[in-house]
């Protein structure tokens, strides 16, 4: 039997690899329309794509894990992620890239199965801890993974950056397969599909309508269409789930006062943590003479912004102690003032570089608070039948987080452009504005979390052998 701590090591670097997927195409989005000889509304498919197949395999595949096992399917989506590498490696088009990034979407579904199994698999005295490190590397891999695409990039071919994906991968793949045991339990029951057709039909409806309004327009027939449309399904998905006896997602498990409130908190500071990763960067990238930047370049940006992921591990194990101790409500607390803090900071102090490097340092301490605590606090609240599940879900409430951010802080600063030399950008304005909603939003993961019932520290739910 390995050891709990090469688990936990071989777990959390499955985080840092589906967190890599989503800065991989950072240093190189805005030449895509050039290297793809290809419309800047198509090239957004490049990053809409990925951000659509992890939304919808995130909850399903925390179900199929419950019922067929959870190595079984990280393995599974490990494998996924390798193919879509190499396809979009070797694909000089737009299509190829497209199809290769919407397979390296299905990484992030390891992240709430790798948790799940942590509670599975570890001694009740190391979960927390093990919990918090993991949800550290969220932060991590893509602190880490924006500075090293961005030397890759400048350095040689934007293509290299998929095989270093694909070669991360398998590596991902062979030390789960020799180190991460077998968890034995399991749902018992038939795989909902018409539940997970309802449900993926539902959410790329409702993601469309948020990723692509600003392109699209936001009362255009298209995205009234995918809004609305996906509504109606996610609707009839809801009646059709409450009436079944096997269904993908118990919503009455789901409806929980802890569960419900953690997943709203998650919607929240998953707005609170993107608002920063559109803003900051901006602000350290544009040229001094906007009057706003600091005419810093992407390499240089992104060590500027590195030490919040960097945060975010240090202070994993603190998480893990304050949860054990206490439990994991107050570290959502303590998460989402860390936010407050940073936005208000940065409010009243945005002059100088190191201004923009605390911020950063304080974003760090709040996600990795935030993040740590929401699968504990789902687990403290769910039958262990329904861990993989139920963190899928919480997973995709943080995503809807971060979507609607980039959707509605990028309106912001695209309203806001002003002419700077015949080239529009954001204006002072615009940034005050998208922290203000970075503040607001952490304000509400405050209010909502204190609201969020808990158990005494180290107790489990009732369904649960003691």
């Amino acid at each position: 039997m390995p050891s709990q701590g090469a688990i936990i090591a071989v777990l959390a670097a499955a985080g840092l690899c589906s967190s890599f997927m989503f800065t991989l195409m950072v240093p190189i989005q805005s030449k895509l329309p050039e290297l793809l000889d290809a419309s800047r509304e198509d090239t957004a498919w490049v990053v809409t794509s990925t951000l659509l197949a992890a939304a919808v395999i995130t909850p399903i595949s925390g179900r199929l894990g419950d019922m067929y096992g959870k190595r079984r399917i990280v393995l599974v989506l490990t494998a996924v992620m390798v193919v879509g590498s190499v396809i979009a490696a070797l694909s000089p088009g737009i299509i190829g890239i497209i199809v290769g990034r919407t397979l390296q979407g299905a990484i992030v579904g390891v992240v709430p199965l790798g948790i799940s199994i942590m509670r599975d698999v570890l001694h009740e005295d190391r979960v927390d801890s093990a919990i918090a490190f993991m949800s550290a590397t969220l932060g991590v891999g893509g602190a880490l993974g924006l500075p090293i695409s961005a030397l890759v990039t400048e350095r040689s071919d934007w293509h290299v950056l998929f095989w270093m994906a694909a070669a991360l991968g398998v590596v991902v793949f062979a030390l789960v397969l020799w180190i991460v045991p077998v968890s034995v339990l399991r749902t018992a029951g038939r795989f909902d599909y018409v539940g997970a057709v309802g449900l993926a039909l539902g959410l790329i409806g409702i993601l469309l309508a948020i990723s692509r309004g600003g392109d699209w327009g936001w009362g255009s027939p298209a995205v009234l269409a995918c809004g609305l449309g996906g509504l109606a399904v996610l609707l009839v998905w809801g009646w059709y789930e409450l009436r079944i006896d096997a269904p993908l997602l118990d919503l009455r498990v789901a409806a929980r006062p802890a569960v419900l409130l953690t997943n709203i908190a998650s919607v929240a500071m998953g707005f609170s943590l993107f608002a920063s990763n559109v803003v900051y960067p901006q602000l350290l990238e544009l040229p001094a003479a906007t009057g706003v930047g600091f005419g810093l370049s992407l390499l240089v940006a992104s060590l500027i912004v590195m030490p919040s992921g960097l945060v975010m591990m240090v202070l994993s194990p603190v998480a893990g102690r304050i949860a054990t101790r206490t439990g994991p409500k107050l570290l959502l607390l303590l998460g989402a003032v860390s936010l407050i803090a940073a936005y208000g900071f940065t409010l009243l102090f945005s002059s100088e570089v190191w201004h923009i490097l605390v911020a950063n340092i304080l974003i760090g301490a709040g996600i990795g608070f935030g993040y740590a605590s929401m699968p504990m606090l789902i687990m403290r609240s769910v039958p262990q039948s329904e861990t993989g599940a139920s963190n899928g879900l919480n997973a995709l409430f943080r995503s809807l987080g971060t979507s609607t951010a980039a959707a509605v802080v990028g309106a912001v600063l695209a309203a806001s452009a002003v002419d700077v030399g015949g080239v529009a950008v954001p204006s002072s304005a615009g940034f005050t504005l998208s922290l203000v909603l970075g503040l607001a939003a952490a304000a509400l993961a405050l209010v909502v979390g204190l609201f969020i019932p808990t158990r005494a520290a180290g107790e489990r739910h009732p369904s649960l052998p003691q």
